[in-house]
């Protein structure tokens, strides 16, 4: 019986670490594939964040955006802009409020 359980449990090791080399060759494989594609475009690429101050990565993070698409780029920023204008109107509405309070606490009382 413990002959047997070794047995399996040697085979599943193996398994596993043959799938661990294989995920790793593919990952090293992939990160290649990306090491040259940024090399071609790398020069352009780095000009654009030096520009913008952000990376490709950062700006696809705060918007959301998986690959580049012009039409999803531009829903994402459509949404996330009114909330801009969503903040900008409640500060005013703060600011409003704000001058309210000093012009009641200003009126003499009598």
């Amino acid at each position: 019986m413990a002959k047997y359980l070794a047995q399996i449990i040697v085979m599943g090791v193996q398994v596993v670490g043959r799938a661990f080399a294989r995920a790793l060759r593919q990952e090293f494989a992939a990160s290649q594939a990306a090491a040259d594609a940024r090399g071609r475009a790398g020069h352009q690429s780095a000009a654009a964040s030096n520009l913008s101050g952000l990376s490709l990565q950062e700006a696809q993070q705060i918007l959301n955006i998986s690959k580049l698409s012009r039409e999803e780029i531009q829903k994402n920023f459509d949404h996330l802009f009114k909330v801009v204008r969503a903040k900008e109107r409640l500060d005013e509405e703060l600011k409003i409020q704000a001058q309210d309070e000093n012009e009641k606490r200003q009126k003499p009382k009598t």
